[in-house]
This record gives C-alpha cells, sequence and structure tokens, in this order.
C-alpha cells in the first residue's frame, strides 16, 4: 500500500500514537471541528462526511489486511469520522463538544449491541461502520443532554 493511503487511515499519523491512539484521534477531530470545520455549509460538512466514509473504508479495509488484522489500533481514520458525525449533531461550544468527545469514546469503547454488530461488516466498512453507530449515538445524546439542561 501506498504511503498516503497510510497516512489517510491513521489521521496522518496519530494513529501510531503510543497510548490511546482512538482518543487522540478523536481529540484531534474535536480540534478541527472547533477551529473549522464547524463554519462548512451543511451540503459541504454531508459531502465532507460521505467522503470521509467512503475512502476511510477502502484504506482501512486495504491496510487492514495488509497488516493481517481486523481492525488495527493504528487505523484511526474511523475515529475521526465517528467524532465528526457526532459533531454534525451540537453546537460548536466547548461544553457540548466536551459532552461529544466524552459520549462518543464511551460508546466506541463500550460498543452496545446494535453498535457492536456494525463492525461485524466485511473489510473496512466494519471498521468505519461501528464507529459511525457510535457516532450517532453520542451526537444524538449529547442533543437530548442539552435540551435538558
Amino acid at each position: 500500500m501506498k504511503l498516503a493511503p497510510r497516512m489517510f487511515a491513521t489521521l496522518f499519523g496519530v494513529g501510531f500514537f503510543p497510548q490511546a491512539p482512538g482518543t487522540a484521534s478523536s481529540a484531534v477531530a474535536v480540534l478541527g471541528y472547533a477551529l473549522l470545520l464547524h463554519k462548512l455549509s451543511w451540503p459541504f460538512y454531508l459531502l465532507f462526511l460521505a467522503v470521509l466514509f467512503f475512502l476511510g473504508g477502502m484504506v482501512s479495509g486495504r491496510y487492514a489486511a495488509e497488516l493481517g488484522q481486523a481492525d488495527p489500533q493504528r487505523i484511526v481514520i474511523d475515529e475521526a469520522f465517528g467524532q465528526f458525525l457526532a459533531l454534525s449533531l451540537v453546537p460548536a461550544r466547548w461544553l457540548p463538544l466536551l459532552a461529544s468527545f466524552l459520549l462518543f469514546r464511551f460508546f466506541d469503547i463500550i460498543k452496545p449491541g446494535p453498535i457492536r454488530r456494525l463492525e461485524k461488516l466485511r473489510g473496512g466498512w466494519g471498521i468505519m461502520a461501528d464507529d459511525a453507530g457510535a457516532g450517532l449515538a453520542a451526537g444524538l445524546l449529547t442533543q437530548l443532554l442539552l435540551l435538558l439542561v
């Protein structure tokens, strides 16, 4: 596999962090969203998410096969995507961003029932889909919390 797809799958090297690369990837996503991406219009943000999901699925599947692992820790584009999906549902203020981050990490690590089933999809699609489920759950729960506060 060429260097560019590997770099994309590892979120430009974040996946090589020695401790908690998925959490590091989510934190980078929150910062990117807070500083820049929240300014995108909805159509462009949805396009960004779609491209990220499909490219992530393709490169993740290939890189995982190359490494001989189902879901290697160094592949973190899935965590970035899931976090970006969760963030798309909350306002770009620090408290909602923090809640989204914490809830996404919770759902991504715990993987309750339906989310766990998503990772059974083949190749890179399973790598990406469980994080999509975790991101959706985190974003919706963050929205609910915002309504209650």
